[in-house]
């Protein structure tokens, strides 16, 4: 172990608990450390040749919090260097090498280059499934469409070309869709996929389902889909149009049919859930990056992370740690 640097000792020292240092002693006992360092293990670099590399599990971990934090490459090396909690979270110290935002690159192309990011949530998911809390009876499928950067003032002169626009409601968006199936008894994320704004949500509903649920939740924009799906077991809950509603006299069939839609919503609600937390929990305000490969990665982390955030006190309980107030 190394020595530790003025600035770690001082830290080490310290009374109160900030609310990034409660953040990170939660997702400390929450993440499976062990599953996902056994998926990067055989691909991560060995030491040899050239320059030692860094641990593995120091550079998983300044991954996520890079997730988590919503932090560039170079945002990352600094704020290794000026905050003492991540530097703690990632075993790391003043006194030794700290990893540069080169290194902090390299490592994310690593996961890209060998799509490490789905197994990353196949991972997670398998965890929450042993845990009991990823039942897979019933799923709810819906999109949110994250914008990408739409001026052309950059090096090719140009948009992105893997992104487009679209139009919702009265407004227009440029950029990608992230669809995703969510448990509907726990409201984790189970599989994502990605595409341009302008694909039709209905277009992926068929690789949102993983087979073994029984009942599917979704709104009005998906209307037709079980023509899409080649499953008769399947029990359809598909929103009606508002303004269909609208139109019907006002009766007890008009009144049964607002109490259905309104079971229904309170079932579907569930899938806005991890879409807050990515966007706001974890700041994914635009796309990080050009183009849907590396893009989608970044989304699979997310949501991996997200499943872990949203879970984080059943999992804590399991393991009878208490959660700790921040005052």
């Amino acid at each position: 172990m190394s020595q530790l640097s003025f600035s770690d000792a001082e830290y080490a020292g310290k009374r109160k608990k900030t609310r990034r240092e409660v953040f990170l002693e939660e997702m400390e006992q929450v993440v499976p450390w062990k599953a996902l360092l056994k998926v990067i293990e055989p691909f991560y670099p060995v030491a040899g040749r050239g320059r030692r590399p860094y641990p593995l599990e120091a550079m998983l971990r300044v991954h996520l919090m890079q997730n988590w934090f919503a932090l560039s490459d170079p945002a990352m090396e600094e704020a290794l260097y000026e905050i003492a909690s991540l530097r703690s979270f990632a075993g790391l110290s003043l006194g030794e090498a700290i990893p540069d935002e080169t290194t902090i690159l390299n490592f994310r192309h690593l996961l890209e280059e060998y799509d490490l990011a789905e197994d990353i949530l196949k991972q997670v998911n398998a965890h929450l499934t042993r845990k009991g809390l990823l039942l897979k009876k019933g799923s709810i499928v819906d999109a949110t469409i994250i914008p990408a950067p739409s001026s052309t003032k950059n090096a090719e002169g140009e948009r992105d070309p893997e992104m487009h626009q679209t139009r919702k409601g009265e407004q227009w968006y440029f950029g990608m869709k992230a669809h995703i199936g969510v448990d509907a008894d726990s409201g984790l994320v189970h599989t994502v996929t990605t595409t341009a704004a302008n694909e039709a949500d209905i277009e992926q509903v068929a690789d949102l389902l993983h087979g073994k649920e029984q009942n599917v939740w979704a709104d009005s924009g998906y209307r037709g889909a079980h023509k899409r799906v080649d499953r008769e077991d399947l029990k359809w809950h598909i929103a009606a149009r508002p303004s269909d509603i609208a139109k019907m006299p006002a009766g007890r069939a008009k009144t049964r049919l607002q109490k259905q839609e309104h079971r229904k919503a309170s079932v579907r609600a569930k899938v806005e859930h991890p879409f807050r937390v990515i966007k706001r929990q974890f700041g994914l305000v635009k796309v990080r990056f050009r183009g849907l490969q590396k893009n989608t990665a970044h989304l699979l982390t997310l949501f991996a992370l997200s499943n872990l955030w949203m879970a984080r006190r059943s999992l804590m309980a399991m393991q009878g740690a208490v959660r700790q107030r921040y005052v």
